[in-house]
């Protein structure tokens, strides 16, 4: 009697998680989305990004550079930060005294299928002058030096080409002075730094400087905003 009563626990046991099992599979059924369905999204997903390339600039101030790169249609991310020195984690207050070696730049992240690097080198060359070493009006120092930092050859020698066709055109009073220097480390800026021009809309260099540079890149480059 004693079994009896263990097996039929069991049995009941066994039906009641067999019931559990087909109900939460008709849950998944029913709201579209099968846990293979799911797994099939994040590969999908994985898959896409893995199709997003970098590229690193320096152009002055990261206030301005990172708002503009980030306004740009198929550009997903634009993160202000240090490149072109060898000092390990270099912050805000070592880069301002121009000994470090590193420029305020911006790395992003963007799509090619939708934005080409070759655009985003002609809107790196449009949005300063690449004639003045060290200078960025108004800021000055080796921190604010022109640069572009290629990831590999083909950017290299789009940067280049580009560079040797300004120069044949003579757009420019004096000698393009920006470097095409290969990328090493890059590293993020301060939290404080990040959408800067989003968050101090009335701080005094905003309003001065920033805000002009932002509203001549938007109409220079209409076209191409999201």
């Amino acid at each position: 009697m004693k079994n009896i009563k263990i097996v039929s626990i069991i049995t009941s046991t066994c039906i009641l998680a067999f019931i559990l099992m087909i109900s939460a599979e008709c849950i998944n059924t029913h709201s579209g989305k099968t846990e293979m369905d799911k797994k099939m999204e994040t590969a999908s997903e994985n898959d896409k990004n893995s199709n997003l390339q970098k590229a690193t600039f320096a152009l002055g101030c990261f206030w301005h550079s990172e708002e503009m790169f980030s306004e740009l249609k198929g550009v997903k991310e634009s993160v202000p930060g240090y490149a072109g020195g060898k000092e390990k984690d270099p912050d805000y207050e070592k880069v301002s005294t121009g000994t470090t070696g590193y420029a305020e730049s911006v790395d992003i992240t963007f799509d090619p299928a939708i934005i080409s690097y070759q655009k985003l080198v002609e809107v790196f060359f449009t949005e300063h002058d690449p004639t003045t070493p060290n200078y960025a009006a108004p800021d000055e120092g080796p921190q604010y030096r022109s640069v572009l930092f290629y990831r590999d050859n083909d950017q290299k020698e789009i940067a280049e080409k580009y560079i040797a066709t300004l120069t044949a055109s003579h757009k420019y009073k004096n000698p393009i002075i920006t470097q095409v220097v290969p990328f090493t480390t890059f590293y993020k800026a301060e939290d404080y730094h990040i959408h800067y021009y989003r968050k101090n809309p009335d701080q005094g260099y905003i309003t001065s400087v920033t805000r002009p540079e932002i509203e001549k890149f938007r109409k220079d480059f209409k076209d191409m905003l999201k």
